[in-house]
């Protein structure tokens, strides 16, 4: 009789755990080989049973790979304890009798024919058969009662082993702290707080920039002339202008998270509402894109509160610039699918397919962010010391102080920056799609794609600037210094590339000019976008609600102003009036501009 254990003091382990072990080999191997097997087998049945190691009456066990060596440390003595403790250790002393006699009786078989057969053997913890092991007999094997049959042997066995085990509690510390949690769970609350913004701004501009695709088959349809198509697009920043500084105020009292909320479901019910507008007269659909501006006046001012509570100075720049490159992305988005689906479903799909957005926007708003890092349950103590920077968390604002503040005269360069800068920034943003329709002769979809490209340069060129920002402001430079440099850039850089454009003959040059425009424009985030917080953290949103009214000033009168100027005049003079507006931006800001804290 032959026996291998299936356990060794390598995989017990995972015997014990499993509780079962279920093995299937290939049968039918050469016949030399099988008998051959079956010899050594008899020959270690005899010599086991005379040494008295198993019980005489097993008869279970053939032969597999039996060489004396593998069976070294597997066997067991009948004494052995087979209830063993869960993950314990069991040690199989090997007699030194039994390995001298296999050595001399196997060698004495073919040992040049190599043979692989089955071992099954049956464990058990259960004593009441006087032995743990519980025999079977393996007539398929050809050997029954210890006699080996002349029948064909085929070896298709299986091998099982049963285990008991002694429960153990292995609840405790160390256990609770093998649970890892989810990695989005592990990302900081403050980028999370950032990227929510980010599509916030995505939305917005998503649903600001389809008019001006949309506005061309809408002018065809109702037969509006280019001065009614002016009126329509300046329309929003009437909404737009009423809203900034109370939209600041709000922030600044009430917190970000609901002020910012409300701004995007109430612009996003507005958009869903225009064609309804549109085919009921002009006079409503100005007044539903006024109340569109109404909700995304206070995007702006809300989310720079949010900024200002939750980023730290070191990554202001970057995180600014990644919040305003959703506007840019948004742009992107509105203008490459707003001429498809209005090829296959018509202009008004645009408004109800981007407006629908908003609720889902909203959901995940409701859910994650809030106002502060003190209002935030889950924030971790490592971050929120990060955060604060181990200044005390000071209270809402009760009262805005405007004399102190209208007196400063950084307060007035943002104001009057902002303005020279949005001057530019709103004409190429509604009227980019117009300009490129009949000066560079695009049609619908090209005019569409083309515009895509100096939004996403701006994307790009806007995270850019952020690292460049907050690198100089690492090493070392002061804000003040960084923050006229990058402005020096957002002002000069568009001044140039619209100069250009009077000189160049074909239309790739023209979007190429565009695009390096728009590009450089957006180091503005880094600069003047980002001062609100520089010099006033506590009312950073009433600071960019009254430098943003300038701003919407300047898109109301500059959209409606390039609009008559294209009655009687051409594109040149459109662009010399940008860039005369990006010249006293530019000496305004590096006069009176600073980065230091100015209102406490």
């Amino acid at each position: 009789m032959a026996v291998e254990s299936l356990i060794s003091s390598r995989n017990f382990g995972l015997f014990l755990v499993s509780g079962k072990a279920n093995d299937t080999e290939q049968a039918a191997i050469h016949r030399q080989r099988q008998n051959a097997s079956v010899t050594r087998a008899r020959l270690l049945q005899g010599y086991l049973k005379h040494k008295d190691i198993i019980p005489k009456n097993y008869t279970s066990c053939t032969a597999r790979s039996f060489h004396p060596t593998r069976l070294s440390g597997l066997l067991s003595e009948r004494t052995a304890n087979l209830r063993v403790p869960f993950l314990g250790e069991m040690n199989h002393p090997f007699p030194n009798s039994l390995e001298k006699g296999l050595s001399d009786g196997l060698h004495h078989a073919n040992t040049k024919c190599k043979f692989s057969t089955r071992c099954v053997s049956f464990l058990s913890s259960d004593s009441s058969g006087g032995s743990w092991f519980q025999p079977r007999k393996l007539d398929k094997l050809g050997i029954s009662d210890g006699q080996c049959q002349p029948s064909e042997i085929r070896l298709a066995t299986r091998t099982r082993a049963d285990f008991k085990s002694e429960p153990y509690d292995i609840t405790g510390p160390k256990l609770e702290s093998l649970n890892s949690s989810y990695w989005w769970e592990q990302f900081p609350k403050r980028w999370v707080v950032v990227l929510l913004c980010f599509s916030a701004f995505l939305l917005c501009n998503m649903d600001r920039v389809n008019m001006s695709i949309a506005i061309l088959p809408m002018a065809q349809e109702f037969n509006w002339n280019p001065a009614t198509v002016g009126l329509i697009q300046s329309s929003f920043f009437w909404g737009y202008l009423l809203t900034q500084i109370v939209g600041g105020i709000w922030a600044d009292k009430l917190g970000g998270k609901m002020v910012l909320g409300f701004g995007v479901v109430w612009w996003s019910i507005a958009t869903v509402f225009t064609p309804i507008a549109a085919r009921m007269g002009l006079p409503f659909l100005l007044i539903m894109r006024a109340f569109m501006g109404i909700g995304e006046g206070v995007a702006m001012p809300a989310m720079n509160n949010m900024i200002s509570k939750w980023v730290p100075v070191s990554e202001r720049s970057r995180s600014l610039a990644l919040v305003y490159s959703g506007m840019y992305l948004g742009s992107v988005t509105g203008l490459a699918f707003s001429p498809m689906l209005i090829h296959k479903f018509g202009w008004p799909s645009v408004f109800y397919s981007f407006g629908s957005l908003g609720s889902i926007w909203l959901a995940l708003w409701l859910n994650k962010a809030h106002s502060s890092p003190q209002e935030d349950p889950e924030l971790r103590p490592e971050e929120k010391k990060l955060i604060l920077g181990g200044s005390v968390a000071k209270d809402p604002v009760s009262t805005i102080p405007w004399r102190l503040i209208l007196t400063k005269a950084p307060v007035w360069a943002l104001i009057i920056s902002h303005f020279c800068h949005n001057w530019g920034t709103f004409i190429l943003l509604t009227w980019m799609p117009t300009y490129y329709n009949q000066v560079l002769k695009f049609n619908l979809t090209e005019s569409g794609f083309f515009c895509v490209l100096p939004w996403l340069t701006m994307a790009v060129f806007a995270n850019l600037g952020g690292w460049i920002a907050d690198t100089l402001v690492t090493k070392g430079f002061s804000i003040t210094t960084v923050r006229k440099i990058m402005q020096s850039i957002g002002f000069l850089g568009p001044a140039f590339f619209l100069t250009q454009l009077s000189n160049v003959r074909t239309p790739a040059l023209a979007v190429l000019c565009m695009a390096c425009s728009q590009g450089s424009d957006a180091f503005s985030q880094s600069g003047l976008y980002s001062n609100h917080q520089d010099i006033g953290p506590r009312y950073s949103g009433v600071l960019l609600g009254l430098s943003n009214t300038a701003g919407v000033l300047a898109g109301v009168f500059g959209t409606a102003t390039t609009g008559y100027i294209l009655q009687r005049g051409s594109w040149d003079s459109v662009f010399k009036v940008s860039v005369a507006l990006y010249i006293i931006g530019t000496l305004v800001w590096n006069c009176f501009a600073t980065g230091e804290k100015i209102l406490d």
